[in-house]
């Protein structure tokens, strides 16, 4: 897969992406689901079959488009909620920036930069039944993290604006192998109003675990350095 957008250079400042002409299935899936609405419900006024996952469809398909936009941008974030209280927190005092940096056909990958640590990747991938959302972890020399490749599929709807990913038995397993049973319960989520914010978010029901990251998209910053593990590119 080709990306869509032409990317800034590492501490470049932002110019506006020159856009490769491809065919954007979220977009076309957008229209149809329209058409589709109009045709929801038979003639007796019943709910027309498969009109819940038409819904989702939409739904993911318009949560995908909204960051087109931005494809190719970096924003700087803020903590937002960080409970409970680590003394210790990787996060505290550090720069975080977001890069919107690949738009491809059915996947976005966004790198999450947290000062000097260019070791995060979120993959939000367009699936059969919605979306999945995977947390690329890499060391400097680019290996993977004994922790990565970990996420969830959305299991509701949600909206154009917020999709929820509850945590997937891979990632159980993973986190029970490597030590880390208070992340089985783990639902991330992502919330964009294009032009204004983007929030990552993690939560754990049951506890009082929350982490939202707020970036303002009314802003673009430099881009920064190559994260971890990826290509450069031109």
């Amino acid at each position: 897969m080709n990306a869509l957008f032409a990317v800034a250079a590492p501490g470049a400042t932002p110019v506006a992406n020159s856009v490769t002409t491809r065919a954007r299935p979220w977009l076309t899936a957008i229209t149809f689901a329209a058409l589709s609405a109009c045709g929801g419900a038979d003639q007796s006024g019943s709910p027309a079959s498969g009109s819940t996952t038409d819904a989702s469809a939409a739904a993911a398909d318009q949560f995908m488009a909204a960051f087109e936009q931005h494809c190719g941008l970096s924003y700087e974030g803020s903590i937002a909620a960080n409970t409970p209280v680590n003394p210790d927190d990787a996060f505290a005092g550090q720069t975080l920036v977001m890069h919107v940096r690949e738009c491809l056909d059915g996947e976005l990958r966004i790198p999450f930069h947290v000062g000097d640590d260019h070791s995060r990747t979120w993959i939000i991938t367009r699936t059969d039944a919605g979306l999945r959302l995977k947390h690329d972890h890499r060391h400097q020399d680019g290996s993977e993290d004994i922790l990565t490749q970990y996420g969830g599929d959305t299991s509701s709807a949600g909206s154009a604006s917020r999709q929820e990913f509850p945590v997937d038995q891979f990632s159980i397993d993973l986190f029970l192998r490597e030590g880390s049973a208070a992340s089985v319960t783990n639902v991330w989520a992502m919330e964009i109003e294009p032009g204004r914010q983007f929030v990552y978010e993690l939560s754990r029901p049951g506890s009082d675990r929350m982490f939202r990251v707020a970036f303002d998209l009314t802003t673009p910053v430099a881009t920064p350095p190559t994260p971890w593990g990826h290509p450069e590119l031109n």
